[in-house]
């Protein structure tokens, strides 16, 4: 086991160009990705305690890398990452997670944005970051990302990312802000299916769908044909009943393919109501879809798509404290990111112990053993 990690990061993130000039490398990259993926996945939150994380662990580090010269300062950690093409880092990112985890063919893949809400820099005058990410619901993993340009938005990033990752046979949940033609293009064309929220951002589609689900509803349902289901869920004196309709009729629909909607095969509207209590409030929620499935199915994988937020942001942003995170030179938030990233993934991996993230985090930090459980998924 002595040599296997760097051995295993070196073939991982070998396409990792080293940006110092040769006379200051005074440390291995292999080293330096090994001590920050490891310090990160036990609670480091910036580059002064991963190279504490290094310092307490440096006899445990010299079994498995090199140090030729011992432990690198926060300065080299924060010079190296701030330096590293994050694209580089992105791609080997997601040549790994090729090696390490299967995305099964019908699986939802919900993509979303957050924002880095610390990184922004007012003295050059460049806002926080906003970093798109594709999350496997059903593996639990984070599948890739790319950051959001400047001067840009999301609708850029995320063909950008489709594009990067391998989605064939896979269900592309998207919030509003995806909801372009040009996007769901991309997903047909990666052979890929999509379900995307329709909202007033696409005003004369969304109205279109609107009446239509309307004019359904005052027929008392005969206008057309449509599918539908019912979900209710009870939880801590909270009652709320989801009913999903379909509308996939091609005669129906061919006046909102005629759009340029590429692979439209379905509206849907999904009515909440829920209740706490006495209070009673009520929500319609619209998509479209290129799938022509039952509402049963399209409501579940609708519903999975809040996994981005509950099992990925929410985390992130409580376990990782990724919004109070100050990395903000060059490229060390971007990177940054995608150490958390990595760091979830090999946490959300291993079934060896049933414990929270936070409880993973510091049993990884008191038990080597344990780490190197961890680890195992980056180092086979």
């Amino acid at each position: 086991m002595l040599t296997t990690p760097a051995a295993s990061i070196e073939e991982h993130f070998s396409n990792v160009e080293d940006p110092r000039i040769e006379r200051t490398k005074l440390h291995k990259l292999t080293d330096i990705l090994t001590i920050a993926i490891c310090a990160v996945i036990c609670g480091a939150d910036n580059w002064e305690e991963v190279q504490l994380f290094g310092e307490t662990k440096e006899e445990w580090f010299r079994t498995i890398i090199e140090l030729p010269n011992g432990i690198p300062s926060h300065d080299t950690f924060w010079r190296v990452f701030a330096r590293i093409d994050p694209e580089q880092f992105q791609n080997s990112f997601i040549s790994w997670i090729n090696t390490v985890g299967e995305v099964t063919k019908g699986q939802v893949i919900a993509v979303d944005g957050k924002i880095l809400r610390r990184s922004h820099d007012k003295a050059l005058g460049r806002g926080a970051i906003d970093m798109v990410s594709a999350w496997a619901t059903e593996n639990h993993f984070v599948l890739g990302q790319v950051k959001v340009d400047d001067k840009s938005n999301e609708i850029t990033a995320i063909p950008k990312l489709l594009k990067i990752l391998e989605v064939s046979g896979c269900i592309i949940t998207i919030d509003a802000m995806g909801c372009q033609k040009n996007i769901a293009d991309t997903i047909i064309k990666r052979d890929a299916d999509y379900i995307l929220s329709l909202k007033e951002n696409q005003e004369r589609l969304y109205e279109d769908v609107v009446i239509l689900f309307d004019d359904l509803e005052a027929s008392n349902f005969k206008a057309y044909p449509y599918n539908s289901c019912q979900t209710v869920d009870k939880d801590h004196g909270r009652l709320e009943t989801r009913t999903c309709y379909v509308i996939s009729e091609p005669e129906i629909l061919r006046y909102l393919r005629n759009s340029e909607w590429q692979g439209l095969h379905s509206v849907i509207k999904v009515h909440s109501k829920r209740q706490i209590g006495q209070d009673v409030s009520e929500q319609d929620r619209y998509f479209i879809s290129s799938l022509e499935k039952d509402a049963r199915f399209l409501l579940k994988a609708i519903r999975s798509h809040w996994s981005i937020e509950n099992s990925l942001h929410w985390v992130l942003d409580i376990a990782f404290r990724e919004d109070e995170s100050r990395i903000r030179k060059d490229f060390g938030a971007e990177n940054f990111a995608i150490l958390r990233h990595i760091s979830l993934n090999l946490i959300k991996q291993d079934k060896s112990i049933k414990a929270s993230i936070k409880g993973k985090r510091l049993k990884a930090g008191w038990d080597n053993d344990y780490l190197l459980t961890i680890l195992s998924s980056l180092f086979p």
